[in-house]
């Protein structure tokens, strides 16, 4: 039996059945790794002798019935923008090259409460800036399904990590679809849950007003799993919210009868692949036959997304990154002379173009003169956009899209043009900014044989809807 290719709930159940031992789940995901990671570079970091400790840690819990957690001792990746204690996090960032935290990011906490593995840190664009994971200081990760092509990103490394079965499942942040579009690409399942339903205490901030944890995983039934466990109000994020009661997988059922999805028709316009265009199309009508009361309309302020995305998401950062400046921990240069010179040279040293090129953008919008013309106008945009949602849901269930405008690019083609590479984040940032929950999971590949994404939107709290219809949708593909 092959244990890379079990889904983390069937391995879960065979741990807890015991017929297989946590060990030997552990030693599977390390030699999967050792043989695939040299082509693909999922990790930055990969804890083998923690995650052999970890795994007969787990299992003595498990054999005294200390867990009882569906997910009990799977072995599972961790972006490396999310804090572990005592394991290098690093951003993707040679700034940060050497920082080990003092702490656990609180979604850590919960999964290793739950009996998770942590087996490594998985890759990514630097500080979760980028589509393609080629921005990171480690080198640049590729899609399992075919080499020569981008992962997606800015989580493309958890997303290649969980195609390539060097992983169970994973966790990644997602700014403006960095969840999403690399589930798309590598044709795994990815949830971006509503902002403040998963504490971001210990994720290292891109921009703090849109970025949010979510899980990654090979179907919509892991992804719900993780979700289940990571969910739920923490007192040290002030953006928590408190009062719900989530329990997301008793949305896991196989019925979207009458429940009525919406497609706005920007999102199969001008600049959408046709092949793309073709696969959600036929998910919409699988839906539509199962029940589902499926018909476009009219969502125009999504038009105006991107611009107000970028400024916003690049003050933001322009303000998070000033911490590092070489004082206080991460890279240093070694010569300067003052302290002017200091943070001037580790600064250019440290951060790669990407990151440059967005904490510029945020400094020029922020300042004087130009804050009320750019900045302020993108929060006004912004606003917009979250009630030209809020009324079509008063209307749908849920809405239906794609999660790209094309299948994974081929490396160097994106970096080569990065407005390009920001237009394709048109379907994924709006989502952000409007603070919803969105899923992404596969449905169908291109003439290339490359992975294509179906996106669902649901309203605040609305992940169950999403849930449902994802599940429903997955099981008609068997």
């Amino acid at each position: 039996m092959d244990l890379t290719s079990l889904s983390a709930l069937e391995l879960g159940r065979k741990i807890k059945n015991k017929e297989i031992t946590v060990e030997e789940a552990v030693r599977a995901q390390l030699e999967q790794i050792k043989a695939k990671d040299k082509e693909y570079n999922c990790y930055i970091t990969v804890m083998e002798e923690d995650a052999l400790a970890r795994g007969k840690e787990v299992q003595q819990l498990i054999d005294k019935g200390k867990i009882d957690s569906p997910l009990a001792g799977v072995p599972m990746v961790i972006k490396d923008n999310i804090c572990t204690k005592g394991t290098k996090t690093t951003c993707g960032s040679k700034i940060l090259y050497n920082f080990i935290p003092p702490y656990n990011a609180t979604v850590v906490e919960k999964l290793l409460n739950a009996g998770a593995v942590v087996i490594g840190k998985a890759n990514m664009d630097e500080f979760a800036m980028g589509s393609t994971t080629e921005t990171s200081y480690f080198g640049e990760t590729k899609n399992p399904h075919n080499t020569e092509y981008v992962p997606g990103g800015s989580s493309g490394g958890s997303a290649a990590a969980v195609a390539a079965e060097e992983a169970f499942y994973a966790l990644g942040s997602d700014t403006g679809g960095s969840i999403r579009q690399p589930s798309s690409f590598c044709g795994v399942t990815g949830i971006k849950p509503t902002y403040g339903t998963v504490s971001r205490y210990g994720l290292i901030a891109y921009a703090s007003s849109l970025d949010q944890i979510g899980p990654m995983a090979r179907n919509v039934s892991d992804c719900t799993a993780v979700l289940d466990i990571i969910s739920g109000y923490d007192s040290k994020d002030s953006t928590s919210l408190e009062g719900e009661n989530y329990n997301y997988t008793e949305a896991l059922v196989d019925d979207v009868k009458n429940m009525k999805i919406g497609i706005p028709k920007g999102y199969l316009g001008k600049g959408l692949d046709e092949e793309v265009r073709a696969g959600i199309l036929s998910a919409a009508n699988v839906l539509r036959e199962k029940g589902a009361i499926v018909e476009e309309f009219e969502l125009d302020v999504v038009d105006y997304a991107i611009p107000a995305y970028y400024v916003i998401a690049s003050a933001e950062a322009s303000s998070n990154l000033s911490r590092y400046d070489g004082v206080k921990y991460g890279y240093r240069t070694e010569d300067f002379e003052g302290l002017q010179e200091l943070y001037k040279k580790t600064r250019s040293e440290g951060f790669g173009n990407e990151a440059k090129r967005r904490m510029m953008i945020g400094a020029f919008v922020l300042s004087s003169g130009y804050y009320e013309a750019y900045y302020k106008k993108a929060l006004k945009v912004k606003a917009r956009i979250k009630e030209g949602f809020d009324k079509a849901f008063e209307k749908y269930d849920i809405i239906l899209g794609p999660t790209a405008p094309s299948t994974a690019p081929k490396l160097g083609e994106s970096l080569s043009d990065p407005l390009k590479m920001y237009l394709g984040d048109i379907y994924t940032v709006s989502v952000n900014l409007a603070g919803l929950p969105a899923i992404s999971l596969p449905c169908g590949t291109d003439s290339k044989g490359l992975p294509i994404g179906l996106q669902l939107i649901g309203k605040h709290f609305g992940e169950k809807d999403i849930i449902r219809a994802a599940y429903s949708y997955e099981q008609s593909k068997g």
